[in-house]
């Protein structure tokens, strides 16, 4: 194993770790941005700051509002002194469409990412926009 994928994979179970903070019920995801080795930001799902905890409605569909765990991680540098130019980005599951957007948007050059969402269509959007994409599955009792 490389010094890099060794690092892949800690930054991984750190975002897998950082997942188990969301209230969501249907799929808890995390996020680390990492920028010369060094966290500047983090994120998981969950609702918008003052909004009650609760991901889903009562028939068990995801809220619209709801911020995804890499929304949450680009909008905290955006409120930081830091930049997401050259980062990395570590998530427990592949970004969909709308936060590839953001990722591109937001600087970020590489997602290394554990597991696949169903919809491929972020990941095809970010590979034709030239960020580096690494499915990096963990294995069990790397949670």
């Amino acid at each position: 194993m490389s010094k890099q994928e060794r690092y892949d994979r800690a930054y991984l179970r750190m975002a897998a770790e950082w997942s188990s903070l969301s209230h969501c019920s249907r799929r808890q995801v995390g996020a680390l941005i990492v920028k010369g080795r060094m966290i500047i930001s983090d994120g998981y799902n969950g609702t918008p700051t003052g909004f009650e905890n609760k991901c889903e409605t009562e028939e068990g569909d995801t809220k619209w509002y709801v911020l995804h765990a890499e929304a949450n991680a680009i909008l905290k540098v955006a409120a930081s002194t830091q930049s997401c130019t050259g980062a990395t980005l570590y998530l427990t599951m592949s970004p969909c469409r709308d936060c590839s957007k953001l990722i591109h948007q937001a600087g970020i050059v590489r997602v290394v990412y554990a597991s696949e969402y169903k919809d491929v269509t972020g990941l095809e959007f970010l590979h034709k926009a030239g960020v580096q994409l690494t499915l990096l599955p963990l294995v069990d009792g790397e949670y």
